[in-house]
């Protein structure tokens, strides 16, 4: 990268970092700088996983014995039901694209800010207040109907706090499609000059690929939820068969948008992974045409693949047949991208750093988590598995293991860029160990106990699997554990931090050309790209160690 010397300087004198550009609550609340935006983010999502952390650590105490003795039958549902509605929408599916997103992808396309700063600060608030209306409801009198809101349970029967979650979930879709628009044209029309498509980093393909299915998916739940309170409110007979409605008709309505939106919590991640893996091997990504279309080819195949949730439902043999043979397709493109990382590392000069250690976590979970998904695509495994624990720890490493942990190492890789500060190296690496050991016993016990037969949704269960869960409570207090130290450490290093320069990993990016943390206007140049991506070496050429 180099900057032309024919491009005017933003100001004669170096201008005044994000951070320092203005002061007061007030300058945060409303400004339109992207970054600021996205660690405004960064703030809502953590919160909000600390609520469903509470949640989480009462499920799990809970289940420590075969009896329900610390929570009711009916507690016990609204406890899971808040641990995934706000897990789920207001945590996991914003968690890369809106916190990541928002601070680096102006920056990695060498743009000023997004195509539309206001609409940027507008999906955030309505994510906020998406979030405070559903907590509202969890928080006083709460919903039992599991984060699905399977109709007739909630257009019938449920309490009225479920109307008041779902119309949460419906503004917080707002934030998502707004959020995907914004980088989708961010991305079209605002990149460097020499910055052509096949150079562009493989996390702006993973966010560009993420923000179309947001664009694309998030309506159909929209329309999904506007016609459940509907049904809810008027009697409309839309999902309920007491109405003349179908129920079915709901769980392929829910399901179009809740498989895509895998890929919205997990394509972010494996963009993620591209930039770590290729900064500490040292080495030019391998195949990075072929990563680059597998990330369009999974957010296109995961819109045709909704119907392996719905094997037991009664559809036809030969549609679940049809979906199981999809479901393994899109296995295809997710191998490729793995492939790719391993490959790349190999014959690099691979350094162990707090964010490396946390994509090779990742590289461990998803596998884990993606080869389970091929069992739960045959449909003979899929129905003896249906609604069992199988589920929950597949879910968990996917969406969880995977998720978090391509979050957990992009957070410890741009941090330095963000704030200009070092975090604790030593027990940062501490950390990633922790969560790695941690998520593998809480929830790999968990495929095992729920092929042996035991159903979610329970928290009564015989007594020779309370072993298994044993194992999971103790996994998910180290797990807290391991959450919770870079909750310190983090904060800590904005005050007595290591000061450190604009490129403190020796990292490939329009991003590490510009000062740490950013200024205001992101670049005093407008910089033109004159390399490919990831220009550390050239695939085939030994790496000087």
């Amino acid at each position: 990268m180099e900057t032309t010397s024919s491009s005017l300087p933003l100001a004669d004198k170096p201008k005044p970092n994000y951070l320092t550009a203005s002061y007061g609550i007030k300058s945060w609340l409303l400004t339109l700088d992207h970054k600021r935006i996205g660690i405004l983010y960064i703030i809502t999502l953590t919160t909000f996983f600390m609520m469903g952390g509470v949640y989480a650590a009462l499920i799990r105490l809970e289940l420590l014995t075969p009896a329900g003795d610390l929570l009711s039958s009916e507690a016990y549902n609204r406890t899971f039901t808040g641990h995934g509605v706000l897990m789920v929408f207001f945590v996991l599916v914003p968690l890369i694209p809106a916190t990541m997103g928002n601070f680096l992808l102006p920056l990695m396309i060498g743009a000023r800010d997004v195509a539309f700063p206001r609409l940027n600060l507008l999906s955030w608030y309505l994510l906020v207040i998406g979030g405070l209306t559903a907590a509202s409801a969890l928080l006083t009198g709460g919903v039992d109907t599991g984060w699905t809101f399977y109709a007739p349970l909630s257009s019938r029967y449920a309490n009225g706090a479920v109307l008041v979650a779902i119309v949460g979930a419906f503004i917080a879709g707002f934030s998502s499609i707004l959020t995907g628009l914004n980088f989708v044209i961010t991305i079209h029309k605002m990149r460097a000059p020499g910055l052509t498509w096949f150079r562009l980093p493989l996390m702006v393909w993973a966010i560009y690929a993420t923000s179309l299915i947001q664009v694309l998916a998030t309506p159909v739940v929209a329309i999904t939820l506007t016609l459940l309170a509907l049904e809810r409110l008027f009697g409309v007979g839309i999902f309920d068969p007491a109405l003349g409605g179908d129920p079915i008709l709901f769980e392929h309505m829910f399901w179009f948008y809740s498989h895509p939106v895998v890929y919205i919590m997990i394509l972010p991640a494996f963009g993620v992974m591209s930039e770590v893996i290729s900064c500490f091997s040292k080495k030019a990504i391998f195949g990075y045409r072929i990563i680059a279309y597998s990330s369009l080819a999974i957010a296109a195949l995961g819109f045709i693949v909704w119907g392996h949730h719905m094997f037991v439902s009664g559809q036809s043999a030969y549609l679940g047949l049809v979906f199981s043979l999809l479901t393994m397709l899109i296995a295809v493109p997710t191998a490729i991208k793995i492939f790719g990382w391993l490959a790349t590392m190999w014959g690099g000069s691979v350094e162990l750093a707090t964010p490396m250690l946390y994509a090779m976590g990742f590289i461990g979970l998803f596998t884990i988590g993606g080869l389970t998904g091929l069992f739960l695509a045959a449909m003979g495994l899929d129905v003896h598995v249906h609604d069992t624990y199988f589920i929950v720890a597949h879910f968990h490493y996917v969406m969880v293991g995977s998720a978090i942990m391509g979050y957990m190492s992009a957070l410890h890789f741009w941090w330095p860029k963000m704030f200009g500060r070092m975090y604790p190296k030593t027990l940062a690496k501490v950390a990633a160990v922790l969560v790695f050991v941690g998520f593998n016993l809480t929830f790999f016990p968990q495929f095992v106990v729920g092929y042996l037969g035991m159903p979610r949704r329970y928290h009564f269960y015989p007594p020779e699997f309370q072993i298994y869960n044993v194992f999971s409570t103790a996994g998910a207090m180290v797990l807290g554990i391991a959450y919770l130290l870079p909750l310190l450490y983090f904060p800590y290093s904005l005050f007595k931090g290591e000061k450190v320069g604009a490129n403190p990993w020796g990292a490939k990016g329009l991003e590490w050309e510009t000062a740490s943390p950013p200024p205001t206007e992101n670049f005093e140049f407008t910089p033109v790209v004159t390399e490919e991506a990831y220009a550390y070496a050239k695939e085939g050429e030994p790496v000087v160690h």
